[in-house]
Protein backbone atom coordinates (compact mmCIF):
# COMPACT_ATOMS: atom_id res chain seq x y z
CA UNK A 1 0.00 0.00 0.00
CA UNK A 2 1.05 3.59 -0.57
CA UNK A 3 0.02 4.70 2.91
CA UNK A 4 0.33 3.54 6.48
CA UNK A 5 -2.82 2.16 8.06
CA UNK A 6 -3.67 0.48 11.29
CA UNK A 7 -3.90 -3.31 11.07
CA UNK A 8 -7.73 -3.37 11.36
CA UNK A 9 -8.19 -0.80 8.60
CA UNK A 10 -5.64 -2.51 6.35
CA UNK A 11 -7.44 -5.88 6.80
CA UNK A 12 -10.77 -4.25 5.79
CA UNK A 13 -9.11 -2.65 2.73
CA UNK A 14 -7.58 -5.96 1.61
CA UNK A 15 -10.88 -7.81 2.15
CA UNK A 16 -12.72 -5.09 0.17
CA UNK A 17 -10.28 -5.34 -2.73
CA UNK A 18 -10.57 -9.14 -2.76
CA UNK A 19 -14.38 -8.90 -2.68
CA UNK A 20 -14.40 -6.49 -5.65
CA UNK A 21 -11.73 -8.32 -7.62
CA UNK A 22 -13.52 -11.68 -7.73
CA UNK A 23 -16.57 -10.49 -9.77
CA UNK A 24 -14.33 -8.44 -12.07
CA UNK A 25 -12.01 -11.37 -12.76
CA UNK A 26 -14.98 -13.73 -13.25
CA UNK A 27 -16.55 -11.36 -15.77
CA UNK A 28 -13.24 -10.98 -17.61
CA UNK A 29 -12.88 -14.77 -17.82
CA UNK A 30 -16.36 -15.10 -19.35
CA UNK A 31 -15.68 -12.36 -21.90
CA UNK A 32 -12.36 -13.88 -22.98
CA UNK A 33 -13.83 -17.40 -23.11
CA UNK A 34 -16.55 -16.10 -25.43
CA UNK A 35 -13.94 -14.42 -27.62
CA UNK A 36 -15.00 -16.41 -30.68
CA UNK A 37 -18.36 -14.66 -30.63
CA UNK A 38 -16.58 -11.31 -31.04
CA UNK A 39 -14.15 -12.48 -33.73
CA UNK A 40 -16.17 -11.38 -36.77
CA UNK A 41 -16.27 -8.02 -38.54
CA UNK A 42 -18.76 -5.77 -36.75
CA UNK A 43 -20.29 -2.33 -37.06
CA UNK A 44 -19.26 0.20 -34.45
CA UNK A 45 -22.79 1.69 -34.32
CA UNK A 46 -25.39 -1.07 -34.63
CA UNK A 47 -28.51 1.13 -34.63
CA UNK A 48 -29.49 4.06 -36.82
CA UNK A 49 -32.56 6.17 -37.51
CA UNK A 50 -34.53 5.46 -40.68
CA UNK A 51 -33.95 8.31 -43.16
CA UNK A 52 -30.75 9.53 -41.49
CA UNK A 53 -27.21 9.82 -42.75
CA UNK A 54 -25.22 6.93 -41.29
CA UNK A 55 -21.46 6.45 -40.94
CA UNK A 56 -20.77 2.72 -41.18
CA UNK A 57 -17.52 1.89 -39.39
CA UNK A 58 -16.53 -1.74 -40.00
CA UNK A 59 -14.20 -3.03 -37.27
CA UNK A 60 -11.70 -5.66 -38.40
CA UNK A 61 -10.04 -7.39 -35.46
CA UNK A 62 -8.14 -10.24 -37.09
CA UNK A 63 -6.96 -11.76 -40.33
CA UNK A 64 -7.49 -15.31 -41.62
CA UNK A 65 -5.95 -17.93 -39.32
CA UNK A 66 -2.92 -15.74 -38.69
CA UNK A 67 -2.60 -14.36 -42.25
CA UNK A 68 -2.76 -10.61 -42.94
CA UNK A 69 -5.89 -9.04 -44.48
CA UNK A 70 -5.30 -7.61 -47.96
CA UNK A 71 -8.85 -6.86 -49.20
CA UNK A 72 -12.16 -5.84 -47.64
CA UNK A 73 -15.17 -5.92 -49.98
CA UNK A 74 -18.52 -4.60 -48.70
CA UNK A 75 -21.85 -5.19 -50.47
CA UNK A 76 -24.17 -2.19 -50.01
CA UNK A 77 -27.72 -3.13 -48.98
CA UNK A 78 -30.71 -1.87 -50.94
CA UNK A 79 -32.00 1.40 -49.47
CA UNK A 80 -28.57 2.60 -48.29
CA UNK A 81 -27.96 5.31 -50.88
CA UNK A 82 -25.53 8.11 -51.79
CA UNK A 83 -22.64 6.05 -50.41
CA UNK A 84 -19.20 7.65 -50.06
CA UNK A 85 -16.31 5.55 -48.73
CA UNK A 86 -13.41 6.96 -46.72
CA UNK A 87 -10.05 6.40 -48.42
CA UNK A 88 -7.28 4.69 -46.43
CA UNK A 89 -3.64 5.46 -46.94
CA UNK A 90 -1.88 2.47 -48.51
CA UNK A 91 -5.14 0.93 -49.77
CA UNK A 92 -6.69 1.15 -53.26
CA UNK A 93 -10.36 2.07 -53.31
CA UNK A 94 -12.74 0.63 -55.95
CA UNK A 95 -16.47 1.20 -56.34
CA UNK A 96 -19.07 -0.81 -58.24
CA UNK A 97 -21.95 1.41 -59.33
CA UNK A 98 -25.29 -0.07 -60.33
CA UNK A 99 -29.03 0.51 -60.50
CA UNK A 100 -31.15 0.65 -57.36
CA UNK A 101 -34.22 -1.60 -57.24
CA UNK A 102 -36.38 1.54 -57.11
CA UNK A 103 -35.80 5.33 -57.29
CA UNK A 104 -34.96 7.19 -54.03
CA UNK A 105 -35.77 10.85 -53.54
CA UNK A 106 -33.16 13.04 -51.82
CA UNK A 107 -33.26 16.76 -51.02
CA UNK A 108 -31.98 17.73 -54.46
CA UNK A 109 -32.83 14.87 -56.82
CA UNK A 110 -34.16 11.40 -57.42
CA UNK A 111 -31.46 8.71 -57.46
CA UNK A 112 -31.85 5.61 -59.61
CA UNK A 113 -28.31 4.28 -59.30
CA UNK A 114 -25.40 4.46 -56.92
CA UNK A 115 -22.60 2.57 -55.20
CA UNK A 116 -23.50 -1.11 -54.77
CA UNK A 117 -20.09 -2.38 -53.59
CA UNK A 118 -16.97 -0.85 -52.00
CA UNK A 119 -13.56 -2.56 -52.04
CA UNK A 120 -10.40 -1.58 -50.18
CA UNK A 121 -7.44 -3.61 -51.50
CA UNK A 122 -3.67 -3.67 -51.72
CA UNK A 123 -3.06 -2.88 -48.08
CA UNK A 124 -1.76 -5.20 -45.39
CA UNK A 125 -3.52 -5.45 -42.04
CA UNK A 126 -1.57 -7.93 -39.93
CA UNK A 127 -3.53 -10.50 -37.96
CA UNK A 128 -2.27 -9.00 -34.68
CA UNK A 129 -3.52 -5.51 -35.62
CA UNK A 130 -6.94 -3.86 -35.59
CA UNK A 131 -8.32 -1.35 -38.08
CA UNK A 132 -11.54 0.23 -39.27
CA UNK A 133 -12.97 0.72 -42.75
CA UNK A 134 -15.51 3.54 -43.08
CA UNK A 135 -18.21 4.67 -45.48
CA UNK A 136 -21.26 6.85 -45.15
CA UNK A 137 -24.61 7.04 -46.84
CA UNK A 138 -28.31 7.69 -46.29
CA UNK A 139 -30.75 5.11 -44.93
CA UNK A 140 -33.51 5.89 -47.42
CA UNK A 141 -35.14 2.47 -47.38
CA UNK A 142 -36.28 0.09 -44.67
CA UNK A 143 -38.61 0.23 -41.70
CA UNK A 144 -37.94 0.73 -38.01
CA UNK A 145 -37.47 -2.59 -36.23
CA UNK A 146 -35.84 -4.29 -39.21
CA UNK A 147 -32.17 -5.10 -39.68
CA UNK A 148 -30.17 -4.35 -42.83
CA UNK A 149 -27.05 -6.40 -43.49
CA UNK A 150 -23.72 -5.50 -45.06
CA UNK A 151 -22.21 -8.74 -46.45
CA UNK A 152 -18.39 -8.55 -46.42
CA UNK A 153 -15.64 -10.65 -47.97
CA UNK A 154 -12.31 -10.42 -46.15
CA UNK A 155 -9.43 -11.70 -48.28
CA UNK A 156 -6.07 -12.46 -46.72
CA UNK A 157 -2.61 -13.43 -47.92
CA UNK A 158 -3.74 -17.00 -47.26
CA UNK A 159 -7.42 -17.71 -46.89
CA UNK A 160 -10.67 -15.81 -46.89
CA UNK A 161 -13.58 -15.08 -44.54
CA UNK A 162 -17.00 -14.60 -46.10
CA UNK A 163 -19.01 -12.59 -43.56
CA UNK A 164 -22.15 -13.00 -45.65
CA UNK A 165 -24.51 -15.13 -43.55
CA UNK A 166 -27.83 -13.38 -42.92
CA UNK A 167 -29.90 -14.84 -40.06
CA UNK A 168 -33.05 -16.71 -40.97
CA UNK A 169 -36.29 -15.90 -39.12
CA UNK A 170 -35.96 -16.83 -35.46
CA UNK A 171 -32.15 -16.95 -35.58
CA UNK A 172 -29.52 -14.40 -34.53
CA UNK A 173 -26.07 -13.53 -35.85
CA UNK A 174 -24.34 -15.49 -33.07
CA UNK A 175 -25.95 -18.68 -34.46
CA UNK A 176 -23.67 -18.43 -37.53
CA UNK A 177 -19.96 -18.94 -38.12
CA UNK A 178 -19.51 -15.96 -40.48
CA UNK A 179 -22.44 -13.54 -40.00
CA UNK A 180 -22.81 -10.35 -42.02
CA UNK A 181 -22.70 -7.18 -39.89
CA UNK A 182 -26.24 -6.00 -39.15
CA UNK A 183 -27.69 -2.54 -38.57
CA UNK A 184 -30.99 -2.26 -36.67
CA UNK A 185 -33.20 0.54 -38.01
CA UNK A 186 -35.04 2.63 -35.43
CA UNK A 187 -37.47 5.56 -35.36
CA UNK A 188 -36.28 9.03 -34.45
CA UNK A 189 -36.41 9.40 -30.65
Amino acid sequence: FFFQAEDGIRDKLVTGVQTCALPILSTAAIVFAAGGAFAHITLEQQEAVVGSTYKATFRVGHGCDGAATTTIRVQIPEGFIAVKPMPKEGWKLDLVVGDYEKPYKTFEETLTKGVREVTWSGGKLLDAWYDEFVLRGTLAGGEAGTVVYFPIVQQCEKGVHRWIEIPAAGKKADDYKEPAPGLRLINKR
